[in-house]
């Protein structure tokens, strides 16, 4: 059976996206640097990077000096996912990209995004435009959202757009499950990417995980994990502790049963954890 860390996704415009990545939001400087050097080492192949996060330059200086060390990978073996911080204007998102790839020198972004809604119908399509172009300049490869509601999409969706959104990232896990849009990007071919999966450690006491967790022989944050590979959502955990990094990811080797994934899915309570877009 292949290992999580080397399942993919195909998105809508072709191209295949690794299904578990490197949360890195918070995460600076050496603590970084190390958590993506241990990320790399154990197999994993996305990272997901924001403009907010003010980490791009450490994950490309990363990303290129673990490249130099095997010759058996290549930049087109990893997928570098970042986001514009706020919709300003055309032009800001177009040098969000640039200063982008001048910090990673990633030489492309595998998926770039726009981070927040938030700037009203205007703004977000203008960006969108910035985005739309940034693939036709060979810049970024796909281009998603985040923190899309079910509104926001439609009014993307029906724009004159060029290119589909092919990810919408949001916070999901099994207190939070957001089944409406959940089914909303999957009739409209558009990939759901999970953050904060492991719901920051909140409910790892909850009776159900814990009782699942024991019957399953897992830690709680495989578990939720697990149920997040089989809603076949994109799962960003997010560690820089190298047995946790590791772990994460260690979840081929049991499967949640139909029965229990209902139960999973029954403990939604509408709980957000971030208290900014992440």
């Amino acid at each position: 059976m292949p290992q999580p860390v080397t399942y993919r996704l195909k998105l809508n415009n072709g191209n295949s996206i690794p299904q578990i990545q490197l949360g890195v939001y918070l995460t600076e400087g050496q603590e970084c640097v190390r958590a993506v050097r241990t990320a790399l080492d154990v197999g994993y192949r996305g990272i997901d990077s924001a403009e907010w996060y003010c980490n791009e330059h450490q994950i490309g200086t990363c990303i290129s000096d673990w490249l130099s060390s095997d010759s058996s990978l290549s930049r087109s073996d990893l997928f570098f996912v970042s986001k514009v911080q706020r919709n300003i204007s055309y032009d800001a998102t177009r040098e969000s990209i640039r200063q982008c790839l001048q910090l990673s020198q990633m030489g492309y972004v595998d998926l770039y995004m726009l981070h927040t809604p938030k700037g009203g119908k205007e703004k977000r399509l203008e960006c969108w435009r910035a985005l739309e172009d940034a693939v036709e300049s060979g810049e970024v490869k796909a281009v998603g959202v985040s923190n899309f509601e079910v509104d926001e999409l439609k009014e993307l969706l029906e724009s004159d757009l060029k290119i589909k959104p092919a990810v919408n990232q949001l916070e999901i896990h099994p207190f939070n499950t957001r089944s409406e849009i959940v089914k909303f990007c999957h009739d409209n071919d558009i990939l759901v990417a999970a953050y904060s999966p492991l719901v920051r450690a909140r409910r790892f006491d909850n009776p159900t995980i814990v009782e699942l967790s024991k019957k399953y022989n897992c830690l709680g944050a495989q578990l939720l994990v697990r149920w997040s590979l089989q809603h076949g959502f994109i799962v960003l955990p997010k560690s820089v502790q190298p047995n946790h990094i590791m772990s994460n990811v260690d979840v081929g080797w049991f499967e949640i049963s139909e029965e229990d994934m209902k139960r999973l899915d029954a403990l939604d309570e509408g709980l957000t954890t971030a208290t900014n877009a992440e």
